[in-house]
């Protein structure tokens, strides 16, 4: 699996908010600790924080064995490190966000998201299917 960095200009135009909770951290020291690797790999977020809570969001596209236009995002929450991404899920025309048979796919995506960003960032990063 290859995580491609969207950046804040590109930012707009990738994500549709579409993307789901798929695993959260309770560690504060992680949350840190991701914050700085990923500032110093990427530069600036991908996104401007959408509240106090939230101090980062970085954004990826996910390339590899996934389905074209699969996002990832890497944020912060209070104390929290959390994953989201939009694996699984559907924007209808009328705008509603439905889950597709791959939906329960999500534990065993997340967890290969996972390994993947702790070997970019250098961080433990499990998540238990």
């Amino acid at each position: 699996m290859q995580l491609e960095f969207v950046s804040v200009e590109e930012f707009y135009f990738a994500l549709t908010l579409d993307t789901r909770l798929l695993h959260a951290w309770s560690d504060a020291a992680l949350a840190t600790a991701a914050r700085e690797r990923l500032a110093a790999r990427f530069g600036q977020s991908s996104t401007v924080a959408a509240a106090e809570q939230n101090t980062f969001n970085y954004v990826f596209r996910v390339r590899g064995d996934v389905p074209e236009g699969t996002l990832v995002e890497v944020f912060d929450w209070g104390s929290e490190l959390r994953l989201a991404s939009n694996y699984g899920l559907v924007r209808t025309a009328a705008g509603k966000v439905n889950r597709l048979e791959s939906f329960a796919e999500r534990p065993a995506f997340a967890a290969r998201v996972a390994a993947s960003l702790a070997t970019l960032l250098d961080l433990e990063l499990a998540v238990g299917n």
